[in-house]
């Protein structure tokens, strides 16, 4: 059950939870990935309900804007999130990007929250790609490369070494002088004592790694080739960053969800226009039931594409510390 106001019954204003307001909530690394690993457990329990996303796109490809729903049935709670970015084929800068996430208490029938969604994203795909790596890296695995310095690489280190606290080369691949002094911003609020070495030959650094990250964004020109990679390398793809060699010469490939990445990762098809098929899901990789890794020499390829259960789940956990501090602002939409 929810749990989260003292209002009346019958109250069905909505409290909205801007950007500012989820922005001064302190939420550790550790309590995200357990928040996020939860949802994905009640998922695979059967509790929890994940359709296929619905997904907008011109013919040009300028703008894309997907709709998700979901249940997660231990919160209780069902949830909506949109996300609409505008400028794909436009530089960074030119680029509008909105999203929201809006949660009803599944119990009361009352609404609990409308919120941004961007920060939600950039703790949830991370936390994630976290998880991925403590099931299906190499045992002993010491050393991680990212690529790309935009949101979902800012965090993608913190994650790993919450993960992973093993790791002791940390390598990063970027172009943006503001996105790496970003990179060593994030890791140093989180590991003080920890520093990130930029390279600047991906084909070296991508041999060297256990653990790849790519999180680019479309314009990038790097590309990590399968044949690149080390005996026992993983590489979890976030955005772009990896070439597709690396989905159809992998020992062995898992997905957060295989029809999410019939829809999303297309970029990823092979000369004949199609994908490789999924070995398995990550959810029940994360509940024992199918192995993530079945031999320390396998090269893994992982697909992160996000669940919104993940998404409701890390939202209401936001819209719980908000609403315990006060935050947000109350509008009387249903009056």
């Amino acid at each position: 059950m929810t749990d989260l106001t003292n209002t009346p019954a019958d109250d069905r204003s909505l409290r909205i939870l801007s950007t500012g307001d989820l922005a001064g909530i302190d939420i550790s690394l550790a309590d995200v990935v357990e928040t996020v690993e939860g949802a994905y457990r009640t998922l695979h329990a059967g509790q929890s309900d994940n359709p296929r996303k619905l997904t907008v796109k011109p013919a040009d490809g300028h703008s894309v804007a997907y709709a998700m729903l979901g249940r997660d049935g231990s919160r209780d709670v069902v949830a909506i999130k949109t996300s609409y970015k505008h400028g794909l084929d436009k530089g960074r800068d030119e680029q509008h990007y909105y999203t929201s996430l809006t949660v009803y208490d599944d119990v009361t029938g009352l609404p609990v929250a409308m919120m941004d969604c961007s920060r939600i994203g950039s703790l949830r795909t991370p936390a994630v790609s976290a998880l991925l790596a403590r099931e299906c890296a190499a045992p002993g695995a010491r050393s991680a490369l990212v690529i790309g310095t935009g949101t979902q690489g800012r965090l993608a280190l913190p994650f790993l070494l919450t993960t992973l606290p093993d790791l002791d080369r940390l390598m990063l691949s970027g172009t943006h002088p503001e996105g790496i002094a970003a990179v060593r911003e994030q890791l140093h609020a989180y590991f003080p004592d920890r520093e990130v070495e930029v390279v600047t030959d991906l084909r070296a650094a991508a041999g060297d790694a256990d653990v790849i990250v790519a999180t680019a964004g479309g314009h990038t020109p790097a590309a990590v080739e399968a044949h690149w990679l080390k005996p026992g390398a993983l590489s979890v793809l976030v955005g772009h960053g990896l070439a597709p060699s690396t989905l159809h010469r992998a020992d062995r490939v898992i997905a957060t969800s295989e029809a999410q990445m019939n829809v999303t990762g297309t970029d990823m098809v092979d000369a004949d226009g199609k994908l490789r098929a999924v070995d398995a899901e990550f959810p029940p990789v994360l509940a024992g039931v199918t192995v993530g890794r079945g031999a320390a020499a396998e090269r893994i390829f992982a697909y992160n594409s996000g669940l919104v259960v993940t998404d409701i789940a890390l939202g209401h956990r936001f819209a719980q510390l908000a609403l315990a501090q006060g935050l947000g602002t109350e509008v009387a939409l249903w009056r």
